[in-house]
């Protein structure tokens, strides 16, 4: 009965070792994590930036700001799509033609004073997908 046992426990052990080596070998395969690029090929959408303004922003209430930034997928821009909230500028869809497009959007801030104009800007790829949405707040005086 004791040799049972005993033989029972080196199988056991066997068992155990050889998951340990399974698993030890699996995390030797890959060295280091690797994350998608926004924009790729086949990624969930087009990644767009404002980078004018780079955050909200305060202007006055007589000139017109513009607005700057990029829509990029390596699968092609489709389309870049333009809202404006709180103010009276407003801008149709833009159809894209290549991997990546820029825009500038003149907003109109004359007689607008103590409002809060919002702009949010997102683009659809060549499949379809849409990527997340850029915005800024400008506030004007």
């Amino acid at each position: 009965m004791r040799s049972g046992l005993r033989a029972s426990g080196w199988a056991w052990a066997r068992l155990v070792g050889g998951l340990a080596l399974t698993a030890t070998a699996a995390c030797n395969e890959r060295d280091r994590l690797t994350f998608p690029t926004p924009g790729g090929p086949g990624s969930d959408g087009p990644v767009t930036v404002i980078d004018v303004p780079s955050g909200d922003t305060t202007v006055g209430d007589t000139m017109t700001y513009f607005v700057t930034g990029y829509t990029i997928d390596d699968d092609g821009v489709d389309t870049v799509y333009f809202e404006t909230n709180g103010g009276v500028s407003s801008f149709p869809p833009f159809i894209g033609s290549s991997d990546s497009v820029r825009f500038g959007l003149p907003i109109t801030t004359a007689g607008q004073a103590g409002k809060f104009i919002t702009v949010r800007v997102f683009g659809t790829d060549e499949r379809g997908n849409r990527g997340d949405t850029a915005i800024r707040v400008i506030t004007v005086e």
